[in-house]
């Protein structure tokens, strides 16, 4: 095995003391925003070969401290030093100038222009003024294959899933030869066959002298490739460590600052009758085909089906098809405690007893620009308790929005801050809050727990398996094996729009669900 310390292309310089010279240094970082001290006089450390982890709950500062690094942020105190030698990164342009790559949680990504367009954005062409987009599909093929990460480079941006457009970043970030790159959240789109396949990518770039940072929720992955791991709880670093020293459950517990509950406690409860059928459900989608080909799909009270898949596969189509929000093509069945509702509009189905968490929160789920209590009310607005004399009565609206962002634990300033400001985690806390809040006899969470820290994650289970305790019946769509595994009694596999296995809980195998997920078996057992 390569020596991670002196790796083929690691700069030979010596600090005092004879330790090789970080390829990274970031040295008592600060950065505050208004009425928020996101970073307090953090330093972090990268060498060449090797894979750092970065944890924390989400608003501990660890977006925040890659985006000074990238040039999104000044610092306000602090200095950077790539290779021994300080630095200023004061634009995306100067870390891209210093080899830096970064894979966003929110994608920088221009929905308009096709995928092979967002790759060249910045970049010199070959043919001067002209992209040469020929060129650049070509080595965005290369990039593909060696990763499995592929995607058609002609397709606009704005067609793709959220997966997809995981890819493309992280295809960015590759074109670019980063000798360190920043990988937040990468593997949310993978089979854990891919994740493997990627780790084993991974590691040939830290044998090639390159440093990675990793961020991920996923404790699983953080001990299998890091080498090194910091922890960050309210912008500052609470403790590091290596994972020949710690386990998962200690790692939770530095996130969080208390005792976690990793699996979470899900009591037997006896199942009701179907509340959610789907029969032969088919639905177009972006590109003008079928996304989702006769799906045939059952949930009980009581219950939570999880359907796996790697993002791409229809899964986003199906949600938004129950939900009302996308039609469903002739033959198509979808009822809801008996009411058909396949030509519902989103208010109908509502009205009807579904609950909806969409995957894209910042899309679909909340208004960027609107108020913390003005997206609580998004969907109850009309609910006459919140009224007085026929106008909004404003105080009890906020006792009742302050009653939910308590109990679900959104870290906001105030009920007043706009919801663009709140980390991603907490955005999903405040749209469970909201759906949740409406009593479900159905409830519908697409990627519930995406980009959401462990603390964040272990409330929002702990909610469904509540609501599964009181007879309603919850469908889980979520790409995160562990969260399926976790939660589910019933686990459906999609692959290609259609359901090629459903498994109870107790037969199923990470390894069996995901061959399935990959389409290389129809038996998760």
């Amino acid at each position: 095995m390569t020596d991670r310390a002196n790796p083929p292309e690691a700069d030979d310089r010596l600090e005092e003391g004879d330790q090789p010279v970080p390829l990274l240094e970031m040295r008592n970082i600060t950065k505050r925003f208004p009425g928020v001290v996101a970073n307090e006089d953090v330093s972090f450390d990268l060498h060449a070969g090797e894979v750092h982890t970065l944890l924390g709950e989400n608003g501990a500062g660890k977006s925040t401290l890659m985006k000074v690094l990238f040039g999104l942020y000044r610092p306000d105190e602090g200095e950077i030093r790539l290779r021994g030698e300080p630095v200023e990164i004061a634009s995306p342009t100067d870390a891209i100038e210093q080899r830096i790559g970064m894979v966003h949680q929110h994608f920088m990504l221009v929905p308009t222009l096709t995928v092979a367009e967002n790759v060249a954005l910045g970049l010199t062409s070959s043919r001067g003024p002209l992209t040469d987009l020929d060129a650049v599909s070509a080595r965005m093929g290369e990039i593909a294959d060696r990763y499995g990460l592929s995607v058609d480079p002609s397709v606009e941006v704005w067609k793709l899933s959220v997966g997809e457009r995981q890819r493309v970043e992280i295809i960015k970030a590759l074109y670019r030869d980063a000798e360190v790159l920043v990988l937040d959240e990468p593997t949310a789109v993978l089979t854990p066959q891919e994740v493997d396949d990627l780790f084993v990518v991974l590691r040939q770039m830290t044998e090639a002298g390159r440093g990675l940072v990793f961020i991920s929720h996923k404790l699983r992955e953080v001990m299998d490739l890091s080498d090194r791991i910091t922890v960050l709880r309210n912008g500052r670093v609470t403790g590091s460590t290596v994972p020949a020293e710690t386990s998962r459950q200690q790692l939770a517990e530095m996130m969080v600052g208390r005792e976690v509950n990793l699996a979470p406690d899900k009591p037997p409860v006896d199942t009701g009758a179907a509340r959610l059928v789907l029969r032969n459900v088919s639905v177009i989608g972006d590109r003008g085909t079928l996304a989702v080909n006769g799906v045939d799909l059952d949930v009980a009270g009581g219950e939570i089906l999880g359907v796996a898949g790697v993002s791409g596969n229809g899964q986003r189509e199906l949600a938004e098809t129950v939900a009302g929000l996308r039609p469903a093509e002739a033959g198509s069945t979808v009822e809801l405690d008996g009411t058909d509702i396949t030509a519902a509009n989103p208010a109908t189905t509502r009205s009807a007893g579904l609950s909806y968490v969409p995957e894209e929160r910042m899309r679909d789920g909340a208004i960027g620009e609107f108020e913390v209590r003005e997206n609580l009310l998004l969907v109850n607005h009309r609910n006459r308790s919140f009224l007085r004399g026929g106008l909004f009565d404003n105080e009890r609206i906020r006792q009742h929005c302050q009653r939910l962002v308590d109990a679900f634990a959104v870290k906001t300033p105030t009920l007043d801050t706009p919801t663009s400001s709140l980390s991603g985690g907490n955005i999903q806390k405040l749209i469970m809050a909201r759906e949740l809040d409406s009593d479900p006899t159905v409830l519908l969470a697409a990627q519930p727990t995406r980009g959401v820290d462990i603390g964040a994650a272990e409330y929002i289970h702990s909610q469904l398996i509540d609501l599964r305790g009181r007879g309603v019946a919850v469908l889980v769509i979520s790409e995160d094996l562990d969260e399926v595994l976790a939660l589910a009694d019933r686990i459906a596999v999609m692959y290609e729009g259609r359901i090629v296995t459903v498994v109870d809980r107790a037969d199923a195998t990470r390894e069996g669900l995901g061959l399935a997920m990959a389409g290389a078996a129809s038996d998760a057992e």
